[in-house]
Formats: C-alpha cells, structure tokens, sequence
C-alpha cells in the first residue's frame, strides 16, 4: 500500500503541474473582454456617474451577447481535444476552421442585429434619460467588433485543444495595452465620451482577432485541413453547440436580471455594481482559465479512451480550482477596500463598490471549486446535463431575486445593506446551485460515457 502511494503522488502532482502550464497563458485569452471592460469602467467613471451607469447597462448588452457564444472556444476545445487524444490531428484541426466560419458568420450577424436593437435594449435593462443616452452611444460604439472577439473565441478552441496557449496570453497582452492607449487618446484626449470608450474596445476586439486567427490557419494548412467553408461542418460545428449555448443563456439570463434588479435599487447601487461587476468578471477568469486546462487535460485523457487518468485529472483540477479560489476571494476582499477610488470620485460609491467586493470576495473558494468542475464536464462533452442544470438553477435564482428586489430591498435601510443582499443571494443560489449539481455529476461516471 505505501508503495502505492509513493507511485501514485508523483502522478498527481504531475497532472497539477500540466493543469497549471496550461491555467496560466490561458488566463491571458480570458481576460480579454472583461480586461478591455474594466479598463473603459475606470475611464468612463471619471465622465460622471450617468456614463458610468450606462456603461453598465451597454457592457451587459455586449457581454451578454458575446458571451452567449462562447461555446465556440468550448466545443471546439473538446472536439479538438478529443481527436488529438485519439491520434486524428487532421480531423481536429479541420474541425477547428469549421469553428472559425461559423464564428465569423454568428459574428457578423450579431453585430448587426444589436447595433440596430441598441437603443430598446437598454431601455429594456433599465436605462432611461442621461444614463439611456449614454448607453446607447457605447452599445453602438462597441458592437461591430464582435465578429472580431468570436474569431479569437474559435481560435483559442483550436489552441487549447492541442494545448498550445502561449500565443493567447500575446494576443490578450497586447490587445489590453492597445485598447488602454486608444481609450486614453479618444476619452481624454480627443473628448469623445463614452462613444470614444466603445470605438477603442472595438478596434482591439478586430487586432485580436485577426492576430490569432492567422496562425490558426497557417496551422492547419500545415497539417492538410481545408480552409473553405463546410456546410456540413460547420452545421456539426453549430449543433455541438446547442447545449451550450442554452447552459450560458440560462446563465446570462441571471446576469441581466441581476443587473435589471440593481437598477431597480437606484444609480447609486447601479454603478457599484457595475465596478463589482467587471471587477469579478475579470478575476472569474482566473477561476475558468484552471477549468478550461482540466478540460483540454481530460478531453485529451477521455479521446484515448484513459478513464483513471480523466478521474485523477478531475480531482486535481477541483482541488487547484478551490486553492485558486481562496487567494483570489482574499485579494478581492482586500482590494475592494480601496479600490472605489478607481472607479469613482464619488465617496458613496466607494462605500458601494467596497462592501461589493468584500461580500463577493467571501464566496470565492465556492466559485473557484465549482468552475473547475464545470470545465471538466464541458470536457467531457456532458453538455446536456449542463444545459438541464444552469437552466433549472438559473429558473430558481430568477425566481427569488425578482421578488426580493421589488420587495424586499426598498425596505432595507441602506445601499449598502441592498448591495450585500444582491450579492448574497447571486452566490448562494446560483453560484451554489451549479456547484451543487457539479459535484454530484462527478461522483459517478456517467459523465466520462
């Protein structure tokens, strides 16, 4: 028995080691949108507390929008993954520029539709008057690039399928810099307000793409795949997809309630939240960035048909995704208490954004166990019972926060009382409830069929 032990440890922290080559570059990639929205949050405080409510109301349009399709890095990464596992590098690669057409066709479509819709959204979202106006003007400003951020979506499904992911945290690095010195030259310089915020992120969005996807074609030229467009493949690309897009609309349908619910507090716990928001959208990518290594890791693992190692990687993952989470939750705890002056000159702002971050800094550790495990069944190509599980959870969520909105929080004393109990209840019961339906998905082994 001790032998074994002694056999099986270096295994394990071999599998932690792998899991966080990858965690880290791959990091880089997922920061990316919520980077470039942090980024015009600071900027954009600064104009007024209008134009920082509406850029709450337009970043949640946007990532709503975009995010919705990120099962194209998702789906791509497990399908890539599993052909490599499986020795059929060309198929995989293929199946990769499958992910690129239809990205660019979803993309190009997309942009369109929102751009044209920009003014009703967010009239729907809550925004009326100035903070409509300004919404508005970002909404439009930013949208055309998202046929730009769906091609570094793909792309990155082909880089983390074959566990090459250094050219992602350049490409995120250098679209960060270059969105940072275009937002600084349009908003403050040249005086665009809000509309200049947007124009930027929308310039980085298309760098970003386009720096990323020529090496992913050159790659699969290398290997033999076509690069033309394959109606077949791309409508296999497309139903993959399915289930995860309804996993993340479910997903992002909390998110809008949440936020159509801080509005209905008043601008003040509106534009807290947006700085919580953005400021947990970025550091909730450090948590994905380890599930999204466990889930290239064991996609790889499942492809060639190595079960104990897909379970001995599954365990290593959660537990590094727990860790993760611990010292992020402590570091946002303790940023967020001076980190208001970063986003508003506002003192009861500050206040706001300060006990925000506290509260979401507490749940962290839950956070962090329950993305790994997510990563892990996305795969392990388990899509539908995550699209049954976010969507009854998210069903749940709605259902309370809508009421305790509208009811509850006009009773309570304080913003600050009202922002702690929108936070409480998204960590508890959303972010809970996915973890809880994770956990059980992986003490069985139904998941690995």
């Amino acid at each position: 028995m001790q032998a074994n032990v002694h056999q099986q440890s270096p295994t394990f922290r071999s599998s932690s080691r792998q899991i966080l080559a990858l965690a880290l570059p791959t990091f880089g990639q997922l920061i990316a949108e919520p980077t470039f929205i942090l980024i015009d949050t600071a900027i954009v405080g600064h104009i007024g507390d209008a134009a920082l409510a509406g850029l709450s109301i337009g970043s949640t349009i946007i990532l709503t929008a975009v995010g919705l399709c990120i099962f194209l890095a998702y789906s791509t990464t497990a399908q890539v993954a599993h052909l490599l596992g499986a020795g059929k590098r060309r198929e995989g690669l293929q199946a990769g520029i499958d992910g690129l057409w239809l990205a660019l066709g979803i993309g190009i479509v997309l942009g369109l539709a929102l751009f044209a819709a920009a003014e009703p959204l967010c009239r729907a979202l809550g925004g009326q008057g100035e903070v409509l106006r300004q919404a508005t003007l970002y909404t439009r400003a930013i949208v055309l690039g998202a046929p730009g951020m769906l091609l570094v979506y793909a792309a990155n499904g082909i880089f983390r399928g074959l566990q090459k992911v250094r050219i992602t945290l350049i490409a995120a690095v250098s679209g960060a810099i270059l969105n940072t010195v275009l937002e600084v030259l349009f908003v403050l310089v040249f005086r665009w307000g809000i509309a200049g915020s947007g124009a930027a992120t929308l310039i980085a969005q298309w760098y970003m793409g386009i720096f990323l996807v020529v090496p992913a074609i050159l790659w699969a030229r290398a290997d033999g795949a076509s690069l033309r467009p394959r109606l077949a493949g791309i409508a296999a690309a497309g139903g993959d997809g399915i289930p995860l897009f309804i996993r993340t609309l479910a997903i992002r349908a909390a998110m809008v309630v949440t936020v159509a619910s801080a509005a209905r507090m008043g601008t003040s716990v509106l534009a807290g939240f947006q700085a919580v928001n953005s400021s947990w959208n970025f550091a909730m990518n450090m948590l994905d960035s380890v599930g999204i290594a466990g889930q290239a890791l064991v996609a790889t693992a499942l492809g060639a048909g190595d079960r104990p190692r897909a379970r001995m990687l599954t365990k290593a993952t959660g537990r590094m995704g727990a860790l993760t989470g611990t010292a992020i939750g402590l570091g946002f705890a303790i940023i967020g208490l001076f980190a208001g002056h970063f986003f508003s000159p506002t003192p009861h702002i500050q206040l706001l954004i300060a006990v925000g971050m506290v509260t979401m800094g507490v749940f962290f550790p839950l956070q962090g166990w329950m993305m790994a495990i997510d990563g892990i069944l996305i795969g392990a190509r388990d899509y539908r019972y995550l699209a049954i599980t976010c969507t009854l959870t998210a069903v749940v969520y709605i259902a309370l926060i809508v009421p305790l909105a509208g009811m509850v929080a006009p009773g309570l004393g304080s913003d600050a009382a009202r922002t702690v109990l929108i936070w409480t209840v998204f960590n508890v019961i959303l972010m809970g409830g996915r973890g809880l339906c994770n956990g059980l998905r992986v003490r069985g082994d139904v998941w690995m069929r």
